[in-house]
Parts: C-alpha cells; structure tokens; sequence
C-alpha cells in the first residue's frame, strides 16, 4: 500500500477535506474522484495552482507560515498536510493549527534518519542527495530535518494522539524492516493524528 493508497482508506467518502501545501492536488484529485469528498487546497506556487484549477479543484493561494486563523476549529473531516511540514519556518505552529482545523489529520513526513542518509553524512561529510533527498542543501525546499522519532516526540509534546501510523522503503512500500526499525529503515512515514 502507498501513500495515497493509505490517505484514501483513512478519509470517509463524501466528507470535507482540506490539504495543506497541497501541490498540484494529485492527492484531492485521487480524493474527489474517488471518495466524492469535498476538497479544498492551500497551496503557495502559483504554477501549482493553476494546475489544481485545470483539474477543477478548489485551491486558495496562502503561505501556510503566515497563519491559518481564517479556518475555523473543527472546520473539515480530515486534513492532510503532505510532505509539507519540514518545509515550513514553524512546523510545530503548523501541527497545532492542522488538528485544531481538523477532526483528524494525515500528516506525512520524510524521515531524515533513514540508514543511507546517515551513512552518506557519516563518510562524505556532507549533506546527501538521495531519492527522497534529491536536492542538493541550498537548493531544497527543505528547512527542518526531522526523524520518525522527533515527529512522535513532537506529537508527544503537543498532546497530540497518533491514532495510526505507517512507513514506508525507498520503494514506497511497506516491509519487514520500516516496520521494526522505521528510524532506521523507513524513507518517510505517514500519521493519523487528532488532539
């Protein structure tokens, strides 16, 4: 099971879905097209917006770091914020406010820790470039490096439940090893969060 794969089975069809950081909205568009949610994205690229636009989706233009005070507690079903966090100035401002929003959340994460990314810094000295890694350090969008293990403290911290949880290889696919030693073996992981 993928990524997407797992958001869908842990959204109810026909509920109100708001997507933060949502990109070209390949995520809603798998959504709407398949559980008939009610979808609205947030999303800061203008190129990525049009794209959600083209695709029929709903799609406001916010930077995610500014606030999000014009949505109400409790406002949507569920709301997702995909390999966004580690790109925001306040990623823990930016849970708080996604599970105030949400009756639940999905939150996905790259993790940082994964075995090769340790290796590479420890015997080259520098900052790797790898699949889930693919840029270079000043060009990656990139601002907070996080474990599996800093989001589950994080989460911790905030009073935040994990209600589940999932890793993923390199492949995209769970296995054996993201599921014993996902610091260690997992590219990136994906929660279901609610405060």
């Amino acid at each position: 099971m993928n990524t997407i794969e797992v958001i869908k089975n842990w959204t109810s069809a026909k509920s109100e879905v708001l997507d933060l950081g949502c990109g070209d909205g390949e995520i809603l568009k798998t959504l709407e097209d398949e559980l008939q949610i009610n979808a609205l994205g947030v999303e800061i690229n203008q190129s990525n917006i049009n794209i959600c636009i083209q695709s029929g989706l709903n799609v406001i233009q916010q930077n995610i770091d500014d606030g999000l005070g014009n949505f109400s507690d409790k406002s949507f079903d569920t709301v997702i914020m995909s390999q966004t966090i580690q790109v925001l100035k306040n990623p823990k401002q930016a849970l708080l406010e996604v599970t105030r929003i949400g009756n639940e959340s999905i939150v996905t994460i790259p993790n940082f820790g994964f075995w090769t990314t340790r290796l590479k810094l420890l015997f080259l000295g520098k900052m790797p470039i790898t699949g889930s890694l693919p840029k270079t350090w000043y060009e990656t969008e990139n601002i907070h490096l996080c474990t599996i293990k800093d989001f589950e403290i994080l989460c911790n911290e905030c009073g935040i439940d994990i209600k589940e949880k999932k890793f993923f290889s390199s492949s995209g696919k769970e296995n054996i090893l993201t599921n014993t030693l996902p610091n260690f073996f997992a590219t990136s992981a994906i929660y279901k969060i609610s405060k």
